[in-house]
């Protein structure tokens, strides 16, 4: 029996090795280089949001080693390790959204009318795992899940040029539109300003749909959509109605290393 065992073992490391080793054989690396554009945004447009009046772009860079795993003359994965921001600068109209500021030391909450500027900066590692087929041997499609680490967060702004419906009682629902009214000014004067960075989640994750075309033996493009499933904020952070989902396309440039 000892033997039979001893056999068995030997016989099952030895087929582990090979898969091992028929999983690292063959691959393909690839430095890239790209832009995220997009933003954190709620599913659909709530009625609290009136309308988008400016998008400023940020310094939201990707770098990344891309691992390429041929199955077969078509079919693939793809996997590899991003240091990427994603980032968001916007003012917003909104009426009756719920807010907490802090203005002249003092923490309000209650409902407001009028313009919120946001600002939000995460800087990530990103792993994604997906699908490829090739085209040929210079288009590809990409499918597959991610999963991102935020080692450091900020969403901070203000609310200005409108008012503040406070929320005087705790008894009172967040989105009660009675409370005593507060005058917020411009843009430097008399506005409520908010930090929200402590209350940004670490992990999220979601799902990364992309094509790559390589137009020269070493230089290619590449442009990816990703959508997270996860909000930015932990579930326990109440201050706004909706959830926040990380949505950004990137473009950008890619060298092929092996």
């Amino acid at each position: 029996m000892r033997k039979i065992i001893i056999s068995l073992l030997l016989a099952a490391s030895a087929t582990l090795t090979t898969v091992a080793g028929n999983i690292f054989d063959n691959l393909k690396y690839d430095l890239r280089v790209g832009y995220n554009i997009g933003g954190a945004a709620p599913m659909g447009m709530p009625a609290t949001i009136r309308s988008l009046d400016a998008y400023r772009l940020t310094p939201s860079v990707m770098l990344g080693l891309g691992v390429y795993k041929p199955l077969d003359n078509h079919w693939g994965l793809t996997t590899g390790l991003r240091i990427e921001n994603k980032g968001m600068n916007i003012d917003a109209k909104v009426k009756g959204y719920h807010m907490k500021i802090v203005r002249g030391g003092e923490e309000m909450e209650g409902v407001f009318t009028g313009t919120n500027h946001s600002e939000v900066e995460q800087w990530m590692l990103t792993l994604p795992l997906q699908a490829t087929y090739y085209f040929g041997d210079k288009v590809c499609l990409k499918l597959g899940p991610y999963l991102s680490y935020v080692r450091s967060h900020t969403f901070k702004g203000y609310a200005c040029d409108g008012y503040l419906r406070k929320r005087d009682d705790m008894n009172m629902k967040p989105d009660d539109p009675r409370g005593q009214k507060i005058e917020l000014g411009s843009k430097n004067e008399g506005r409520g300003d908010y930090d929200f960075s402590d209350d940004m989640r670490n992990l999220q994750w979601g799902m990364m749909l992309g094509a790559d075309w390589r137009f020269h033996r070493s230089w290619g493009v590449f442009a990816d959509l990703s959508w997270g499933f996860t909000g930015i904020f932990k579930s326990s952070f109440t201050v706004m109605d909706q959830k926040l989902y990380p949505i950004y396309g990137t473009v950008g440039v890619t060298y092929k290393l092996r």
